[in-house]
This record gives C-alpha cells, structure tokens and sequence, in this order.
C-alpha cells in the first residue's frame, strides 16, 4: 500500500480555523497628528481584524516586516499577558503570518524577533507558511552585553531574529554603513594625498611563470623579490606603475618589504550584514530602557522595548526610502518610529492602551522633533504625521430578543456600503448607483429599499455591454427573474455565509 504524508507541525486547535471579518478602519482625526497628507498609518485594535482590513489595499505592498510577538515565557507583563497555551500561542502566531504573508511584496522581508522558548516551533511553522526554500537567515541578537551571573543554568544574551522572504530569489539586502571601528584601521603616516589607507600583500603563495622579478623601493634603492614557491600578484608593468604612484608601501624608512596601499576612499562604501549582531553596533536592552524611560518616564516606561538601533539595522538592510514598513505587535512604537526618522512609509497596529499612551504619544514627539535613540545619526529634525484609525464594531450583531443578527445600528448607510464591499472583495468608490467595483466588469449596488423587478431593471440599464452586477439589499422580492448579468443577496443572510461576525480574534 502506498503511503503519504507531509512534513509539517501539529498541534491541538491547528485547523479550528474562523474566517475572520475584514473590519473597516475608522479615522479618529482627533487623534491624527501632523501633515495631513501623509500616508501614514497608525491603528489601534486586535491585530489580526486590522490586518484583514489592509488586505484588500495592501496586498504584495509591504516591503519590510518586522513584528516582536509575546514571546510565550509565562512572564505576566503590565502591557500583556505573554503567557499563553502553547497550542493557543501557535494558532495566534500562525493565524497572523499568513496575512502578513498575503501583503508582503515579492521583493520584501519579514524579521521575527523571538527568543529560545519558542524559536524552534516558529521557524518550522516560518517554514510551513513561507517555504522552507524562503528562509534567509536567523540573526543572533546580544540583547544582554554582560553575563548573567544569577542564571540558573547558562547566561541568556541573545534573542533569535527569524529572517524569511515572500520569494527569497527576488529579496536584495542593502549594505550597511561602515564602522567607526571599520575605518579607525586605515592610517596615513605618509600624508598620501588619496587619503587614508591600510596595507594588504602583493604576494600569493604559489608559483607562476614570469611571477618573479625585482622591484625597488624609490626611498632607499633596495631591491625585492618573492622567494621561491610564490609570485607577485601584479605584473611587472603595473607593480612599476603603482610604485612610481606612490600606492606601494615600503614601510616607514622605505626598506620594508613592499606592501600595497588599500585607500578607504575606494573600498565599498558598505558592507554586507552577518547573522551575529552585537549589541556594540545595534544596542541592548538596557539601551532600549534607557531610551523608552526617557520618552515616557520611569513609571511609564515600556516593560519588553527594543533598542532604535536595532530596528534601524533591518530596515537599512530591508527596505529603501518610501517602503511601506509594518509592524502589526508594535508594543511601544519603536518600529515606526525608526521608520518615520529614516524616511520610511508606515503602518503600526497596537491593540492595547499602549497606543495611546505609548505609540502615539510618541510619535507625536517624532514628528515635533524627538532627539532620542537614531535621531542624531539620521539628522532627524521632526516633520511628517500619521492618520489614527480605530477598528469599526462588526457589521452585524445580534438582535436583543430575537436569535437573529441584525445591521448594527452604530453604523451608517455609508459605513455599511463600505463594510459590505470590503467582504464581497469589491473596491469602496461610490459612484452614481453604483457603490463600489471589483473590476472594470464588475459592480455593486447596496440599497434598504425595496428590490423588485423594475428596481433590478432601472439598475441594468445602467450597465454598459459585459458589464455586471451584484446587488446587496435587506427586502428583496421573491421569485424574481433575473438576467444572467444581475445577482442579488439579502443582508443579513447572505452576508452571514460570509465571515464570523463578534467573533473577536484570540
């Protein structure tokens, strides 16, 4: 007998999936701040809900991702509870993934920062959701710069950055900056006027045909050969040349062997990232402290933050200026508030308190100008703004003394033609009868009037050739002939097959 089977990781509640409602996005323009054509993002609501609602927009658009999920520790923390089941944890982290994998662009990256308890169950479900042929790389992070000296067992100082790509073969990573360190090894005892520079070998260590001759040093007329078994790795012509330019070096009183001068004005104004990142180049935890005390106070500080520098090392390597940047955990606002100093599109969803007293509240700083964490570095002077949404209620709640659903009385005719379109997959633009367009074929009329047969039919003639249509309204008559370009759904029946409505994600 044949068997079959696939590799992948199970757990209790896996397929226990809800189509979840795609909610529409409320701006609370109270709460907006700065240049009001920015483009900009903040939202404010269970994460999952805000990222169906950015589907239908958003989708293959984002170019970096970055989420710091609550990490499963147990550890009760004042902003939320990260101690949750492990089967729960799984269906949370999984359910999210696959949205963030629907808007990623084919160009873009996603990085998971988790640590050891569960880094090992997420990069097989990475591997499930993305393909284990788009795993990149995991980034070792030095959160802690010193040991642990109280650790029970060995000293923590690390968390795992999960790296994966949406189509590995079409991701290029930026380079990074040169270090200050980087730079600090090239000198110019001679006051060369290229600059400063540091020495490299003119000889390789093997034997070549015409890889030996004499070359003498212009200070002192001392000549020099490879000894046997090597060769210059120049020809005689050009190792003249570099000498008569002075870019050889034959040491301070020119009876040195000569080495070649490799000037910091010409080597790659970059350098590729590693997968070991430490924390005197991307900062620690206490660093993330210190910078989250002094935005909100030490009262008010953020319990679990990451330190700017961090952030701003994956968006360098991951996007350009302009990317859209998400990240949908955004905890105290550290990701796009590295985004807005570097230039960067953003959208941030935070589902708790935190989004008012932390996320915004400081992005309100960013944008009049806040010095802290890479403001120096990236010369940020303040500018810009962002659009403040608050997910809208569920379209459809249950009637208080029936056991039927009904339209939520909160929302208005226009809130509901929006919210309809958003889960029928149509695009909101109402214009004339119509309400909204899924193509140039394809159209949607929403209505509380009565629907009939002349009402379908003052509605076609409205259409053009090839053209149709999809009809949304709460009293419709029965036994209506349709054309075969026409369809029509009663809300709230038809919308129920739809999505789970009041069903808030876990």
């Amino acid at each position: 007998m044949k068997k079959t089977g696939r590799l992948e990781l199970t757990w209790v509640g896996k397929y226990d999936e809800k189509i979840i409602e795609p909610r529409i996005l409320l701006e609370d323009k109270s709460k907006s701040y700065g240049d009001p054509t920015s483009k900009n993002m903040l939202i404010h609501g269970d994460n999952l809900i805000a990222l169906k609602a950015l589907q239908q927009d958003f989708s293959g658009r984002i170019k970096c991702i970055y989420i710091d999920p609550p990490y499963n520790t147990g550890s009760a923390f004042e902003q939320y509870d990260d101690g949750l089941e492990h089967s729960i944890w799984l269906s949370m982290i999984r359910d999210r993934l696959v949205v963030l994998k629907e808007l990623l662009s084919n160009e873009g990256t996603i990085w998971i920062s988790i640590d050891d308890n569960e880094e090992a169950y997420l990069k097989v479900l990475c591997d499930e959701i993305f393909g284990r042929e788009n795993f990149i790389n995991t980034v070792i992070w030095q959160k802690i710069h010193s040991l642990k000296n109280d650790a029970r067992y060995l000293s923590e100082n690390h968390d795992f950055i999960l790296v994966y790509a949406k189509d590995k073969e079409s991701v290029q990573f930026n380079l990074l900056g040169r270090t200050e360190s980087m730079n600090s090894r090239y000198k110019n005892p001679d006051n060369d006027i290229r600059g400063p520079w540091q020495s490299g070998d003119l000889v390789a260590s093997e034997e070549r045909t015409n890889g030996h001759f004499i070359v003498t040093s212009p200070i002192t007329g001392k000549a020099f050969d490879v000894p046997s078994g090597k060769h210059w790795v120049y020809s005689e012509e050009n190792l003249r040349i570099m000498v008569s330019e002075g870019r050889v070096w034959f040491g301070k009183n020119g009876d040195a062997f000569p080495r070649k001068k490799r000037y910091l004005s010409e080597v790659m104004r970059g350098r590729k990232g590693s997968t070991i990142w430490l924390s005197e180049e991307v900062g620690h935890n206490q660093e993330a402290k210190r910078e989250s005390i002094k935005l909100f106070g030490k009262e008010s500080s953020f319990a679990t933050p990451k330190p700017e520098r961090l952030i701003a090392q994956i968006l360098t390597l991951g996007s350009n200026e302009n990317d859209i940047i998400l990240d949908s955990f955004l905890g105290s606002g550290t990701t796009i508030a590295v985004a807005q100093k570097m230039n960067r599109r953003w959208i941030g969803i935070e589902m708790g308190e935190q989004c008012y007293t932390h996320c915004k509240s400081r992005m309100d700083m960013v944008v009049d100008g806040e010095q802290g964490g890479i403001s120096t570095s990236y010369n940020w002077q303040g500018g810009g703004g962002y659009h403040f949404y608050e997910l809208a209620p569920s379209l459809l709640v249950k009637n208080d003394k029936l056991p039927v659903y009904q339209i939520n009385p909160s929302y208005t005719f226009e809130m509901l033609c929006e919210a309809i379109c958003k889960i029928e997959g149509f695009k909101y633009k109402p214009e004339d009868v119509f309400h909204g367009y899924s193509s140039e074929k394809r159209f949607i009329h929403i209505t509380k009037e009565f629907v009939n047969a002349g009402y379908v039919k003052s509605l076609s003639a409205r259409l053009a050739n090839g053209q149709s249509l999809l009809i949304y309204g709460t009293k419709i008559q029965s036994d209506m002939i349709l054309p075969d370009n026409i369809e029509v759904k009663k809300i709230p029946k038809d919308l129920l097959e739809k999505c789970d409505f009041e069903s808030e994600a876990e």
